[in-house]
């Protein structure tokens, strides 16, 4: 995801310059000349975050459960971000919070509690793990209806943020368990979570089977893309319980019914994940656009339709199918597991219009 790659990795010390120049202003700075005053980075924070807070609620993402306002509120952000990246036009640059310039530390903290996703961790120039954006991570947790005493497992523990926030909405962390396939990622969250007070159960495994001994669960949340949702999640969730994943670039909460069955539909808002990783499985083929005004080809809706048929429709059969259902918003689809088959559907799961998912 860059031309440019740089260190991944969680040492973020740095030597002191004795001399040299300030890159901020391009003049010459004098070998013992006086340091710049150090900024007030906790002062900073609280603002950042209250700013951050503000801009979430202006969104309305939590309007249906304001509680999660007090969560984001008591989070520190920045304490599960000690460093990441941000794309230039020569690759990705590193900020991290230990940057020998106090105007660099304070920079870095700034863009901590911005309302954007952070790029976390680079392998080999792509992006395989990111902090989501705050407003979208309420969004997700606003949708799940959290109740006192639920059993939450995340698939994908990113950081560490969002379990926190679980944790900390939910009053225990004995409540809350997060997995993920990378061991660097499962124990770089353990230590952001313990510097946030928090010690909910951190698993390394494959996300796409659960976390069975920590079943069963009332929510499981992915904060990672799927292909499909997997049947393990059914069997590790309560009846009544309600899954939330990335699918298709959309967000769908199925409510599940038992181990063999469970069905929802996609929320309106548009969402992007680092794919899950695990067991390989081959890109859908590129549907076959022409024909298709340049219009239509940019339009997200008609995206999303192409997305959800998992390239199995025609652009022109897509394209036809779209303008004849008045292209359809993103919660007239949804998805159904029933037994060994899932698919994804247009206004009825029992309709004309579904689309297989691998399984």
């Amino acid at each position: 995801m860059g031309a440019h790659t740089v260190g991944d990795t969680d040492e973020v010390g740095g030597t002191d310059e004795v001399g040299g120049t300030d890159d901020r202003s391009g003049t010459a700075v004098r070998a013992g000349a006086a340091a710049p005053p150090e900024p007030d980075l906790a002062a900073l924070a609280e603002r950042a975050r209250a700013a951050l807070v503000q801009t979430i609620d202006a969104s309305g993402a939590w309007r249906d459960d304001p509680v999660w306002r007090e969560a984001f509120t008591a989070v520190p952000r920045h304490l599960f971000v000690p460093y990441y990246y941000v794309a230039t036009e020569r690759g990705y640059e590193r900020r991290w919070g230990e940057h020998p310039d106090p105007g660099e530390r304070a920079e870095w903290l700034r863009g901590a509690y911005a309302d954007v996703p952070l790029a976390t961790r680079l392998r080999d120039g792509e992006l395989v793990s990111s902090s989501s954006q705050p407003s979208l991570m309420a969004r997700m947790l606003t949708a799940l209806r959290i109740e006192d005493g639920n059993r939450v497992l995340e698939i994908g523990a990113g950081t560490g943020y969002n379990a926190a926030l679980l944790a900390h909405r939910l009053g225990d962390d004995a409540l809350v368990t997060t997995v993920d396939l990378d061991p660097e990622i499962t124990e770089s969250a353990r230590r952001h979570l313990a510097a946030a007070g928090h010690r909910p159960a951190v698993v390394t495994g494959d996300g796409a089977r659960g976390v069975a001994e920590r079943a069963p669960f009332d929510r499981i949340v992915a904060t990672c893309a799927l292909p499909s949702i997997p049947r393990a999640w059914l069997a590790q969730c309560t009846p009544g319980g309600r899954i939330l994943a990335p699918v298709a670039t959309g967000l769908v909460v199925l409510t599940v019914r038992d181990a063999a069955h469970a069905e929802g539909r996609f929320l309106a808002t548009p969402a992007y994940f680092v794919p899950l990783r695990g067991e390989g499985r081959p890109e859908p083929p590129a549907p076959r656009l022409e024909g298709v005004p340049a219009r239509v080809r940019e339009d997200d809706l008609f995206r999303f339709l192409l997305a959800v048929g998992g390239g199995r429709l025609d652009g022109r059969a897509a394209w036809r199918l779209w303008e004849r259902a008045g292209r359809p918003e993103r919660e007239r689809y949804g998805i159904t597991v029933r037994g060994p088959h899932a698919w994804t559907w247009l206004d009825d799961p029992d309709g004309p219009h579904t689309w297989p998912l691998p399984d």
